[in-house]
């Protein structure tokens, strides 16, 4: 054969095998995506995944959930299902049904579970000294993770918060978000700060009241006791002071003149005897 004969089989061979092997793929059969909404949260949602062709034996299939195996999965059925009974935000994901093979790679199919965030734990208030620190913090779940905003709320209005003023910073992982400011400064930093999760499906938000004391803070109880003793004093003094001087004069008087009375008492009455004669 020509040597340029030779080349264009070659050539022709590696250009077919794409096409055979992509031919030669198992192929699955899967449910389409599915959204949470109000009107079907709380109710079982069902993800279903059949293998309608494979060129090999398969071995089993087993679901997955971002990335990790959902337990008790695992059969040997071309036909799999995976149940979510009360279908909630939290339940929201990637779901992935995997088949194995003997002699063949894994064969997936992927069905994505969406729903908007659901912030599930933030902090309601934060207290903390003027030159501290305060660090504030959302955690959400739902499908796809959200972008985090925060802001700071002013009766109607609100102001943005970014990381270009050097005091606040906001670090964001998938489905949380921490805000930190540094350096308290009790005449602006006080207030309501909100953060907002929000992805394709809708948004929602939270707040965080920040409470923030003065340096004397601390010596408030102290100050309190010392206050309280100073009163009792003043009220014990002004007592002392405005006691009738009659009842100190009683106290004072002594014993011996009841008993000088009486002895005038008995001569009145022996000389009023002695005339009667």
């Amino acid at each position: 054969m020509h040597p340029n004969a030779v080349t264009l089989v070659v050539l022709l061979g590696n250009l077919m095998l794409p096409f055979v092997s992509a031919q030669n793929e198992p192929k699955i059969n899967s449910s389409d995506q599915t959204i949470l909404s109000a009107d079907t949260t709380g109710k079982p949602v069902t993800l279903l995944c059949n293998l309608t062709t494979a060129h090999t034996p398969h071995k089993e299939s087993f679901w997955m959930k971002n990335g990790q195996e959902i337990p008790n999965t695992r059969t040997e059925q071309r036909n799999t299902a995976y149940r979510i009974v009360k279908a909630r935000a939290d339940d929201s994901g990637e779901y992935m049904c995997v088949y194995t093979f003997d002699t063949a790679p894994n064969a997936n199919a992927t069905i994505e579970v969406k729903a908007k965030p659901d912030i599930t734990g933030h902090k309601r208030s934060e207290n903390k000294n003027e030159g501290e620190n305060a660090m504030l913090y959302c955690k959400s779940v739902g499908y796809p993770h959200p972008t985090w905003t925060w802001r700071k709320v002013d009766g109607t209005s609100y102001t943005d918060i970014d990381n270009s003023t050097g005091r606040f910073f906001i670090t964001n992982r998938d489905n949380y978000t921490e805000l930190n400011i540094l350096n308290l400064d009790i005449n602006t930093d006080p207030g309501i700060y909100e953060c907002n999760a929000t992805n394709v499906i809708g948004n929602t938000a939270e707040t965080t009241i920040l409470r923030v004391r003065s340096h004397l803070a601390p010596l408030w109880p102290f100050l309190g006791v010392l206050a309280e003793i100073i009163i009792l004093v003043v009220i014990i003094v002004v007592y002392e002071k405005r006691k009738r001087p009659d009842d100190i004069m009683d106290d004072d008087e002594p014993v011996g003149t009841m008993k000088t009375n009486s002895t005038n008492n008995h001569k009145d009455k022996n000389i009023r005897q002695r005339n009667t004669k």
